[in-house]
């Protein structure tokens, strides 16, 4: 439970009064007859789900969307799964996009990666290169509702190849080129392509990856791709299909754009795909569009003068996140490569050479920084840094700190929670409200965010529940790809609570309306009745010196009378041992901060903790290894990070089969 009251951070009344969320609510009183929301994030909130419909125009109407059609009716029908928004409209999510391109010369985005010098592009650079992609798709017969499939970097020809393809009414889908063979197909081979845009190969970490085999295979392995387009991004030679210049040739086509239903698709993101294939999630136009602006403007506050960067790949939804901050009149920062190439402290010399305002990232990369000693500041000023964006899991306390102590006291820093689900945040960033250490500010607007017991209670503040969403939001998937009837989709969130959106995470609301995220639902720990998230544990370990990463699991007897064993694995940093002192200070860390029934049966020495690629640690894989899993069907090895240590304890398990009972 968290109880402190001194925020670590308050914006100004001249801060506050100059955000775009401050004079949205402003304006609510003026033009929707709604109550002056102006002072109050907390009314405003509330005003929002209770009054959905006329939150959403609002948002419609601030944001002047451009569409063919009638606006009137908002949701024609509010069920969920199945709620429709803004049937009586056509509408471009591009066209939005690059109608901030007024003005040719001003810049849109910088960009760097290992290959490339930081540079920039103009929306006059961005809307040529739009139009000579979407002439060549064309050319190559894509046409309103095919799929175009990449397997490119986080670089701008993939943004422009993006806004070209859903100019068309075509659909967008990416895969990080680090993506292998396998992982790639078990996500395109779904959506059935007829174009695979792609790069030769990528820079990263210093070393060179060659990526033309795995591109012809893809080829070969998605018999519905026609075309095949190559960028030589990393000069290798001969190219596994049609250059990119030749394919995208400079056209004299007005760059236009067809205007689509609300909900028809506009990308397709994945699940993680960690247990079996990854799920094929479909956004709308529509939906993501508002909700995109809504979250730029009001909960990222995005404006003139910003420049935002989030440390991502195109295989992760903070992609798709980042280059809607261009929506507002912000600019946006792109990065391919390695965060700690040639050092550390790689990105933090980028925001300062870019001039970063916002500056987004992974709680495990605060978390790693933290670790190593990092120091941002040395060497560079970080002027312009305004804002930091922390998403991926929760942060601790200490990142917090760390955060504050290391990049200044006027740093606002957000931290956010939502999912690739809706491809944004549930709960976040508010620029008007205190930021409390260890706590995301509060619910986003338009999110009817609950914490529910299994009964479907509401819990009381500073409780831990079910996160829930009792209302829709216009971002919720359209479906998934291939599931017609929409079984899969119905049995993913509302099978458990029957229309109402479970998401998996444990939830606890807060005395001053923020939130904190004690991890998955499905990895919680219950010792003795008491609940216990996973990511309050690590919060606990990653306090002591000496721990640069953990993993828990609490494996369930094979003897009902017998009781649960519970094992924390601990990285350590590099020329450490685990010393019995350290196991002692470890134990009393949890004890103390946690509970005393959470305290582990054994503390483990391992080289790295599993992860996705996405960052997300594989508790549930793991577990299912001590349950005597095939190690081949835990987790797709295709679908991690570093497979390696997954391996690891693969073979630990092996040598060491503990489960209590037998």
């Amino acid at each position: 439970m968290h109880n402190d009251v001194t925020p670590r951070w308050t914006p100004t009344a001249e801060q506050a009064e100059r955000t775009a969320l401050h004079q949205f609510a402003r304006s609510l009183g003026r033009e929707h007859a709604a109550p002056d929301l102006g002072g109050e994030y907390a009314a405003l909130h509330r005003w929002s789900v209770e009054r959905l419909e006329e939150f959403w125009r609002a948002v419609w109407d601030h944001f002047e969307i451009v569409a063919d059609g009638d606006p009137t009716t908002v949701l024609a029908d509010d069920t969920m799964p199945g709620a429709r928004w803004f049937p009586d409209v056509a509408l471009s999510y591009p066209e939005h996009v690059l109608r901030q391109g007024a003005d040719p010369e001003r810049v849109a985005l910088r960009h760097a990666s290992e290959l490339r010098p930081l540079d920039t592009w103009t929306w006059g650079r961005l809307s040529a290169e739009t139009a000579r992609i979407r002439a060549g798709l064309r050319r190559l017969g894509v046409g309103r509702g095919d799929r175009v499939a990449a397997y490119l970097p986080n670089i701008p020809e993939a943004l422009a190849a993006m806004l070209a393809t859903t100019s068309l009414g075509a659909v967008w889908s990416s895969c990080s080129p680090d993506f292998g063979t396998s992982t790639v197909l078990d996500r395109f081979d779904q959506i059935e392509p007829t174009v695979l845009l792609a790069v030769d190969g990528y820079r990263y970490g210093g070393r060179d990856f060659d990526r033309r085999d795995i591109v012809a295979d893809l080829t070969a392995g998605l018999p519905t791709v026609r075309h095949t387009v190559v960028l030589p991004y990393l000069g290798t030679g001969d190219l596994p299909g049609t250059a990119w210049d030749d394919a995208f040739t400079p056209t004299e086509e007005p760059l236009e754009f067809e205007r689509v239903p609300f909900d028809h698709p506009l990308w397709i993101l994945y699940s993680s795909g960690t247990s079996g294939k990854p799920k094929a999630i479909v956004h709308g136009h529509g939906g993501i569009l508002l909700e995109h602006l809504k979250t730029a403007a009001f909960h990222v506050d995005a404006r003139e003068g910003d420049r935002v960067f989030w440390f991502t790949t195109t295989g992760w939804m903070m992609w798709n996140f980042l280059v809607s901050m261009l929506l507002t009149p912000a600019e946006i920062v792109l990065y391919d490569g390695s965060p700690a190439a040639p050092d550390p402290a790689a990105l933090w010399q980028l925001a300062d050479d870019a001039g970063v305002t916002v500056f987004g990232t992974s709680a495990a990369y605060l978390h790693a920084q933290m670790k190593l000693g990092v120091e941002p500041t040395v060497g560079r000023s970080l002027a312009a840094l305004r804002a930091v964006g922390s998403t991926g899991s929760p942060l601790s306390p200490a990142g917090f700190e760390w955060v504050y102590d290391h990049l200044g006291e006027h740093v606002w820093l957000f931290s956010i929670s939502g999912g690739t689900d809706v491809c944004s945040a549930f709960v976040g960033g508010v620029p008007t409200l205190p930021v409390h250490v260890g706590e995301l500010q509060a619910p986003a607007l338009g999110v009817a965010l609950e914490s529910w017991d299994e009964d479907g209670t509401p819990v009381a503040t500073g409780e831990v529940g079910e996160l829930v969403i009792t209302r829709p939001m216009p971002s919720m998937p359209v479906g998934f790809w291939n599931d017609p009837e929409g079984h899969r989709y119905r049995e993913a969130y509302f099978d458990f609570f029957p229309g109402v959106w479970r998401h998996g995470d444990w939830i606890e609301l807060t005395p001053h309306g923020g939130a904190v995220i004690h991890g998955r639902s499905d990895a919680t720990i219950n010792r003795g009745g008491i609940r216990m998230g996973t990511a309050e544990i690590y919060a606990a370990v990653l306090g002591v010196d000496g721990v640069v990463d953990a993993l828990v699991v609490d494996v369930p007897p094979a003897d009902a009378s017998a009781d649960s064993w519970m094992p924390l694995f601990v990285v350590l940093e590099p020329g450490r041992e685990l010393s019995d002192d350290m196991v002692t200070a470890i134990r009393q860390r949890i004890r103390s901060d946690c509970s005393p029934r959470h305290v582990p049966d054994a503390v483990v020495p391992t080289p790295a903790v599993p992860r996705t690629l996405t960052g997300k640690v594989l508790e549930v894989p793991v577990k299912k290894l001590f349950l005597g899993h095939d190690p081949e069907q835990v987790a797709a090895r295709d679908a991690l990070a570093n497979p390696e240590a997954l391996d690891w304890f693969v073979a630990w398990v092996r040598e060491h089969p503990v489960r209590p009972g037998l």
